[in-house]
């Protein structure tokens, strides 16, 4: 029995060796198509000079700049066939192998994803999020999507216009982060995080011997710097007497704030997203694929892969005082949720009053950072609860009118539903924490990761625009 199940393996092994073969095969053959379809392509371009089987073309261009071409002349595939590519189009086509890749599927030849264990305590264990479709990685990809969130599709133009290389690789020398943040036991979890990689600021190093030894392209989702904050309103802070310089988290007279900045990007795991949102996973992929306008499709056909690198925005932490406090029991904790408003905390639009409430947000880490605790502000790049600019602003002037909640739901106005905080929380190992939220479904969302809201911090004093909220 034990020589027939030797014999069957080996069997097996051939026959993957052989399919193995002959891709590499395809993939040849593929790439000598694109190469002789260039030279077509080049040869139809070349001018073919004045005359044309026997009959001279016209060269008087009439007054619209249209030059007409006996029908004589024109080419028996006239009207049947697509017209060559323009001028800029081979150096287009070159970097892609004519052969598409519309979609995977779990057992297709070639294929065999890096191994992905979600919530494994051990990096290697859980191994790295892969995800880039280049050609030494695309049979090794465990995640869907791609990096960048929202940005991957101005990569998508950069590559298209050869601005940058098909076979660009990022140099990862001295991108260290600029402070050690965890492990934690949070990030052994697969329920409390799942909306980020807590190792994603460290893959360049961790996973250094499968991008070298085996050519895959790894990528960091998160990056940890130090700066300073300078805002206008921090100087009026400290001329009021609310901030005091200490020289270490509030430097100077004109407020000045020295801060350690964190900037994620989304990585969701599918089984824990649909948990949070109490829907299935089949639903969730299959909602993600169609209003995406199919986008993903593996989101069907590779259900073995459950990672998920959306293309929306990321998020920034803010950090006052020591990092390491942030995941300290024993130090209070003061926390601002801020979702992106652009209007009002850039350009200080009177229509809402976001800015205000991030000032105060920042006052009041601050203050709990110079009092022994840490102070931190989550700002979310999506727009007013991810309403999108143009929904935000009809909900907008639809609030300056008499209205009630269930004009502005008709504007598309969602829930709020803020997932990827509580699990930022559970990344920065936080358990109870004080809040400057309004929002009522904050708590609820540090209710879900089991992040215990103490108190919350009233808004007073601020000086807020005559117009509505948002």
């Amino acid at each position: 029995m034990a020589s027939g199940l030797e014999d069957v393996k080996e069997a097996l092994k051939a026959i993957s060796l052989g399919q193995t073969k002959l891709l590499s095969a395809v993939e040849a053959v593929s790439q000598r198509v694109a190469e002789l379809e260039k030279s077509r392509d080049e040869e139809r371009r070349r001018p073919s000079g004045s005359v044309a089987d026997g009959v001279k073309r016209t060269t008087t261009p009439l007054a619209g700049g249209f030059t007409p071409s006996p029908a004589s002349v024109m080419p028996p595939e006239a009207g049947t066939q697509t017209p060559p590519p323009s001028s800029a189009s081979p150096d287009f086509k070159s970097s892609f192998s004519s052969r598409v890749v519309l979609t995977t599927y779990p057992k297709q030849i070639g294929i065999k994803p890096l191994p992905m264990e979600w919530g494994a305590a051990d990096p290697l264990e859980r191994g790295p999020v892969t995800v880039s479709r280049s050609p030494s990685t695309i049979g090794r990809r465990n995640a869907i999507g791609a990096h960048g969130g929202s940005y991957s599709i101005y990569y998508a133009l950069a590559l298209a216009s050869r601005e940058l290389k098909a076979d660009h690789r990022p140099d990862f020398t001295n991108t260290e982060p600029a402070v050690n943040i965890g492990p934690f036991p949070q990030w052994a979890d697969k329920k409390k995080i799942v909306a980020m990689d807590p190792w994603g600021h460290l893959v360049p190093w961790l996973y250094k011997d499968i991008i070298q030894k085996e050519n895959v392209d790894l990528r960091p989702t998160i990056a940890i710097t130090k700066a300073h904050m300078k805002l206008p309103e921090l100087e009026e802070s400290v001329r009021s007497g609310r901030l005091v310089p200490d020289g270490k988290v509030c430097l100077n007279e004109q407020g000045e704030l020295n801060v350690t900045k964190i900037a994620v990007e989304p990585v969701w795991y599918l089984p824990g997203v649909a948990e949070r949102f109490g829907i299935d996973e089949g639903t969730l992929r299959r909602s993600l694929f169609e209003h995406t306008g199919g986008m993903y499709p593996e989101l069907i056909t590779r259900s073995d892969i459950k990672v998920f690198l959306p293309p929306i925005g990321g998020l920034t932490v803010y950090c006052f005082g020591d990092p390491a406090r942030m995941s300290d029991p024993s130090k209070r904790l003061a926390l601002r949720i801020h979702d992106e408003c652009n209007g009002s905390d850039v350009f200080c639009s009177d229509i809402c009053t976001c800015r205000p409430y991030l000032i105060f947000g920042i006052e009041e880490a601050v203050k709990e950072a110079q009092n022994g605790g840490s102070g931190v502000v989550i700002y979310f790049r999506k727009e007013g609860r991810a309403l999108g600019e143009v929904t935000k602003y009809r909900m907008l002037i639809s609030s300056t009118r008499p209205t009630n909640i269930s004009s502005l739901m008709s504007l598309d106005w969602p829930s709020d539903k803020d997932l990827q905080s509580c699990t930022t929380l559970g990344s920065a190992g936080r358990i109870e924490h004080r809040t400057t939220s309004r929002g009522p479904k904050t708590s609820r969302g540090s209710r879900i990761c089991a992040s215990r809201l103490s108190c919350r911090i009233s808004f007073t004093g601020l000086a807020l625009p005559r117009s509505t909220e948002c």
